[in-house]
């Protein structure tokens, strides 16, 4: 009876172990706009109409197009996502934010296109001078995951 309580509680650890091990890559970028939306994580909401610096460009699936872009928002320096027109209500746009060089990130998003031909951002993040701080734009056609395209290399 000892030896299988033993082997349970030893394979129970063994599991509970790897689980815990594996945590922040099985959690990179699976949050949700929550995880950012109204101030969490030190985000800012912004406007959908709002127009950054280009930084770098994807186009997922090609048929849209999403930018990273940075900007200064309330007087801080800070980074988003932006999808531009054409597209169509569905398409995604969402930003990951790494402070690890991108081995975990967060996903801010993702946000859906809600009319024809308008842009939509992700909320925005301040940058910093720290060089694992890290952003890069994502976009995905209508829900269509084999479409999903990132920016690269991170900013």
């Amino acid at each position: 009876m000892r030896t299988r309580l033993a082997a349970a509680v030893l394979a129970l650890a063994a599991a509970l172990t790897g689980s815990l091990l594996m945590a922040p890559a099985a959690s990179a970028g699976t949050e949700t706009a929550g995880e950012c939306e109204h101030g969490a994580n030190g985000f800012v909401d912004i406007p959908d109409w709002i127009n950054g610096e280009f930084v770098n460009v994807t186009v997922p699936g090609g048929l849209i197009r999403v930018e990273l872009q940075k900007g200064y928002v309330g007087g801080v320096l800070r980074g988003w996502a932006k999808i531009l027109t054409p597209n169509q209500p569905g398409d995604l746009v969402w930003m990951d934010w790494t402070r690890d060089g991108g081995r975990t990130w967060l996903q801010c998003g993702p946000f859906a296109v809600d009319s024809p031909n308008t842009t939509k951002t992700s909320a925005a993040q301040r940058t910093s001078s720290d060089p694992n701080w890290q952003f890069r734009a994502c976009g995905m056609v209508h829900g269509i995951s084999s479409s999903t395209r990132c920016t690269s290399p991170w900013w």
